[in-house]
């Protein structure tokens, strides 16, 4: 769906009213019948927490202003039989929204053919900075049409459906979010904690980021990096302890040799009667899971370091760049440098006077060096 002209002026100019200095960033949270209560409150939480850490320690108390919207201003039961009452209904949302965000769950299905849910979805989607959905909400974005042409994700269980039911968009099933453009879409429940912190990320910094995951007992990348389907999973998946022990064991001994011989020989069982044992135990082979852990190890290594691929690539027991970058490739279907553009880290751009007080500051620095 494209912008008209006069859409992208008047866009541009809540954008610019969006980022007045001391006004708060709009988080609005659209909430439905059977939506998933996680989906609604774990996201608003993690912009809750931001807001207060950045009131503490900086004396910033205009960050975050958070909404819940629904269909209508009464209670909404949610999927857990919780009752949510929302700040007003979607009718009588005004002025600027700065992230607009769709929860998903049961209800998903039923509010993605919800023509008002659809029309005030549309109507507001090219205001706002940032669209996001979470869980099962991206099907409400895709039958609205604002995903047609990009990359998206959802809860594992219902790519497959996902992918089907809209052709015009990419669906992949691997990643926690994925960002294309300024639209955002997560995969289920609790990966919509994920989505926020990395919104706040790039809203506030990886300091303040990092500060938040702590303060609410959860990584700021998950051990197995931003993946639905991680061997950390497969780790904890395994019935047999020796199974889970080996797998661990894997994961902190990437550049040894992991043959199906030499993991044998190590789990004392015969090579045949290991790759049925640990077949039945995890859902992989032997040789899938190491592929899998290395990739893992090499994609946290992207997103939080600088190190060149080649690096990367031997320290993960790849040996070979060319090695790395195809086995990216079957598991992520996506490049080393391209996974690294979509997923590192960046800080804030500053502003001019933040610019100008921080140069201040390391003049001062210097000259009190020298004297």
């Amino acid at each position: 769906m494209q912008r008209t002209s006069k859409q992208l002026s008047r866009a541009a100019a809540i954008h610019r009213s969006n980022a007045a200095p001391g006004k708060p960033k709009r988080i609005v949270m659209l909430g439905y019948p059977d939506a998933e209560v996680l989906d609604i409150i774990g996201p608003i939480d993690t912009f809750s927490v931001a807001a207060r850490f950045l009131k503490a320690t900086e004396s910033l108390s205009d960050t975050y202003s958070i909404e819940i919207v629904a269909p209508t201003g009464g209670p909404i039961r949610t999927s857990s039989g919780i009752k949510l009452v929302p700040d007003m209904s979607m009718g009588r949302v005004r002025g600027g929204i700065d992230t607009l965000m769709v929860a998903g769950g049961e209800g998903a299905f039923e509010a993605s053919h919800d023509p008002k849910i659809l029309a005030w979805v549309r109507k507001w989607a090219p205001r706002v900075r940032r669209l996001c959905s979470v869980c099962t909400g991206s099907f409400v974005l895709a039958e609205a049409g604002l995903l047609d042409g990009k990359s998206a994700t959802t809860h594992w269980r219902a790519c497959d459906r996902l992918a089907k039911q809209y052709p015009s968009v990419t669906v992949l099933p691997d990643p926690i979010f994925i960002r294309d453009g300024d639209v955002f879409t997560s995969a289920g429940v609790t990966a919509g904690i994920d989505l926020a912190l990395a919104l706040v990320e790039e809203d506030f910094g990886r300091r303040v980021a990092l500060a938040v995951a702590r303060n609410m007992v959860m990584f700021l990348k998950r051990p197995g990096g931003q993946s639905q389907h991680s061997a950390q999973m497969s780790i904890q998946a395994a019935d047999r302890q020796p199974i889970r022990e080996l797998q661990a064991w894997i994961s902190d001994h990437l550049n040894d040799n992991l043959s199906v011989d030499a993991l044998a020989e190590r789990a004392a069982m015969s090579p045949r009667n290991f790759a049925r044992v640990f077949r039945h135990e995890t859902g992989l082979t032997p040789g899938s899971f190491v592929e899998s852990a290395r990739v893992e190890a090499a994609r946290r290594r992207l997103e939080e370091s600088t190190d060149g691929v080649h690096l990367i690539a031997s320290s993960c027991g790849f040996g070979t760049r060319e090695s790395m970058r195809r086995a990216f490739l079957r598991v992520l279907r996506v490049s080393p440098s391209a996974y690294r553009e979509r997923f590192q880290a960046r800080e804030p751009r500053k502003s001019p006077s933040h610019r100008s007080k921080s140069r201040t500051l390391r003049s001062r620095n210097i000259a009190a060096t020298a004297s």
